[in-house]
């Protein structure tokens, strides 16, 4: 289940008060727990899948999701996977660690591992999320934000795709807050 970091420390558990939180940004986040993971639980803990490995993932998690490809007329997804050996996690790191936007939405579904999130309110105050398994999160278009892996550098999501660009990134140059970074 996710979590909230506020920029005044305060850490936020509660679903609908993370919900209320985002809400004013226009990010959805849900909970869904659709069984698939028990059909492949050893392919989410290896780290490298060949083609018919994800192939398989994805089809199992798409016919239990279909509804979130109707409901938001999604493209196509892929399976995004990070690991600590991953060759392509420096790069993927700082592609999207910087404070950016899309020009479509950027929906998500995490099988496994944990991705930070972190958005730039109105006010601008600034804002981390933690999502974990079976966490859907749909940031979108335009809302200013960065994603990293945890400290765990261990990643499994569907990413869905609303535009042939896919996620490409238009950089902000908005800072991390200092705040996010200190302990309270």
């Amino acid at each position: 289940m996710a979590t909230l970091l506020l920029e005044d420390g305060t850490i936020a558990t509660d679903q609908s008060e993370i919900a209320s939180e985002l809400a004013p940004l226009g990010i959805h986040l849900k909970h869904y727990d659709p069984g698939t993971s028990l059909l492949f639980p050893h392919l989410l803990d290896q780290d490298v899948l060949t083609d018919t490995e994800k192939r398989y993932i994805l089809e199992l998690h798409n016919s239990a999701m279909e509804f979130l490809q109707q409901e938001n007329s999604y493209l196509w997804c892929d399976l995004f996977s990070l690991h600590p050996g991953s060759p392509h996690l420096p790069t993927a790191i700082a592609t999207y660690s910087r404070y950016h936007t899309h020009t479509s939405a950027e929906p998500l579904y995490v099988l496994a591992g944990e991705m930070i999130f972190g958005f730039v309110r109105a006010d601008g105050t600034q804002i981390q999320l933690l999502v974990q398994a079976q966490d859907y999160l749909v940031i979108p278009a335009d809302v200013e934000h960065w994603c990293s892996p945890s400290a765990s550098l261990y990643f499994k999501g569907v990413r869905y795709f609303t535009t042939a660009e896919g996620w490409l990134p238009t950089y902000t140059g908005t800072q991390l807050s200092d705040s996010l970074n200190k302990p309270h």
